[in-house]
């Protein structure tokens, strides 16, 4: 008896595509020569031992974002769950946009969110100019079977010809030269021959079809301009929608999952790979195209261009500023790879679209840390209170040793050590001369619990000439440590959080929120600078626990009370702690 087939999760119908294909065996018989290639390459190759294969193919033209975080746990996850490979892949044919410097990032963020490329040993990270070679081959034979001819039109008159969805297109007056006459062009084209704009490879289809994208798109276009890998070897390079399916035939990709603004473009990705395939250029079974609604998230942008403007006026700190949604400003904020992974899993996979609310991000962020991370105290606004009678109960100079779990639920994982003495730092909202109904903290009179120390009685504060708290006094209520016989013995209904002024540690505090208030700041063309929040980065000087002396780079912990914080992966050092907060305890943001 078979076992049963996966459970296909909810709205993501692209695991009812693979798992019919699989059934039907519609890719079972091809072979793989172990590298890209043509058709006679995989021939002389043994028969494919992935069952299927997927690519993520980001172009290197920017920092990757949430949104692409979808594209890569989809492709790597349906290879993962179902024996196949996915291949990493440049789509580099843009020289004039794409630099080095994205390709580096590109390949760490792929890597921090848990995938790798690697297959048996082998590497399947890949380059749209690997294959420049082939693609001018390719479009030679397309040439010569009467399939594509260069256009000699101006970009205005191309425009123009190019009619739009009422009107059908009109035929360029290049359209009906020869094969021969092409190929020269082409060739010409090649060699340098002409400037930028002059002349594109279009392929010869439909200017009358309804579909505009098939109106003899463009192939190849000139553009002397230096690659980032390949240099000066080139003066023209292939369109997106020429070189997209050829990667995939040549990789040996059996689904190319894209975002549904591809599917226009489905039609001519069918077009060009059943000619080259005809032409016994590319192997067959040939690969397909499905497309699903991309993840939007609410109150954060993710174009490109935007994004870009943001680092360039100064707006954010750069790329990684813990505010951007791009997958280096994620990690930087706190977000963990798991919290995202369990993000894009919860955001489902459709063809219908829709938002998810920015809250989800945090609500995943909290159901990873709150098993793993360890717990300490800090206090944001600092105040100091002074336990006068300190001297007399516990002894002038004394320092009372307490601890705390490192994690409530896991005491395997031992106690965190801190002292309490005659002062202690509080937060400044943990008192308040005139309480308000329903406050049950420090107020002159009443009696609340230093957490996992002593019964305190409030008794006044200090003021300055402003009226600003500057201190404020209480008495030790003897014998009601935690953890001590009598610790009931005075019931409050307040608990505080405090570090000992003897043993905390200065840190600087970074307080994010979201960079803007507006659910979809950019939406109907308005500008997205005017709904950015003011209040979207708070810096203060904090006062932490002895326990987040040793903290590492890109730790995470639970601050008591305050929410998740992470140790800062540029500047966090040892002498000058920096922690970013990722996520309040709660959802708290208010537009």
């Amino acid at each position: 008896m078979s076992a049963p087939a996966p459970e296909t999760p909810a709205g993501n119908f692209l695991r009812a595509i693979i798992e019919r294909d699989l059934a039907a065996g519609t890719y079972a018989g091809r072979h793989f020569a172990g590298t890209p290639g043509d058709a006679a390459h995989h021939a002389a190759g043994p028969l494919d031992a992935a069952r299927i294969r997927t690519r993520f193919p980001p172009e290197p033209n920017g920092y990757l974002h949430i949104g692409h975080a979808k594209s890569i746990c989809l492709n790597f996850g349906l290879a993962e769950d179902y024996g196949g490979i996915c291949h990493l892949r440049f789509d580099d044919t843009n020289p004039e946009k794409e630099e080095q410097e994205y390709v580096d990032a590109i390949l760490e963020s792929v890597r921090w969110l848990g995938f790798s490329w690697d297959a048996g040993g082998v590497s399947h990270l890949y380059h749209a100019s690997d294959y420049f070679d082939f693609m001018v081959r390719a479009a030679e034979a397309l040439i010569e079977a009467g399939l594509a001819y260069v256009d000699e039109q101006s970009a205005d008159e191309m425009r123009a010809n190019r009619g739009d969805f009422n009107r059908p297109g009109t035929d360029s007056p290049y359209r009906t030269r020869t094969p021969a006459e092409n190929l020269a062009r082409f060739r010409a084209m090649q060699g340098g021959e002409l400037a930028d704009g002059t002349a594109v490879l279009r392929a010869k289809i439909d200017m009358a079809s309804p579909n505009i994208n098939l109106r003899d798109p463009a192939l190849y276009r000139i553009k002397h301009a230096t690659h980032h890998a390949t240099g000066d070897a080139w003066c023209i390079y292939p369109m997106y929608t020429y070189a997209h399916p050829i990667e995939d035939a040549l990789e040996n990709i059996t689904h190319s999952i894209c975002t549904l603004e591809f599917e226009d473009q489905r039609p001519f990705y069918d077009w060009l790979l059943d000619a080259l395939c005809g032409l016994g250029l590319l192997a067959q079974p040939r690969p397909h195209q499905y497309e699903f609604a991309r993840l939007n998230v609410t109150s954060v942008i993710t174009s490109k261009r935007r994004l870009k403007q943001l680092v360039d006026e100064g707006i954010v700190a750069g790329w990684d500023d813990p505010r951007m949604p791009t997958l280096v400003g994620l990690r930087r904020r706190g977000y963990t790879p798991e919290a995202i992974r369990l993000l894009c899993d919860r955001a489902g996979t459709s063809k219908s679209g829709g938002w998810t609310d920015y809250a989800s991000l945090d609500a995943a962020l909290r159901e990873d840390l709150d098993p793993k991370a360890a717990r300490a105290m800090a206090v944001l606004d600092p105040v100091k209170l002074v336990l006068t009678n300190w001297d007399e109960v516990m002894g002038a100079g004394t320092i009372d040793a307490c601890s705390a779990p490192v994690h409530p639920a896991q005491p395997e994982r031992g106690r965190r050590a801190f002292g309490i003495g005659r002062e202690v730092w509080i937060e400044r909202d943990d008192f308040m001369q005139m309480p308000a109904k329903g406050y049950f903290r420090l107020y002159p009179g009443n009696k609340v619990r230093l957490k996992y120390g002593h019964v305190i009685e409030c008794t006044g504060a200090t003021t300055d000439a402003a009226g600003r708290v500057t201190e404020v006094q209480a008495l030790l209520v003897p014998d009601t440590k935690s953890g001590t016989p009598g610790a009931d013995a005075v019931k409050v209904k307040g608990v505080i959080t405090w570090v000992g002024v003897h043993d905390g540690l200065p840190a600087e505090v970074r307080l994010y929120e979201r960079l803007f208030t507006e659910d979809q700041p950019d939406a109907g063309g308005r500008d997205f600078l005017a709904s950015l929040n003011p209040a979207s980065l708070r810096v203060v000087r904090a006062i932490v626990e002895p326990s987040l002396a040793a903290a590492e780079l890109e730790a995470r912990f639970q601050l008591e009370r305050h929410g998740y914080f992470v140790a800062d992966r540029i500047e966090h050092r040892v002498g000058w702690p920096v922690f970013n907060r990722t996520a309040t305890l709660r959802d708290s943001f208010a537009k």
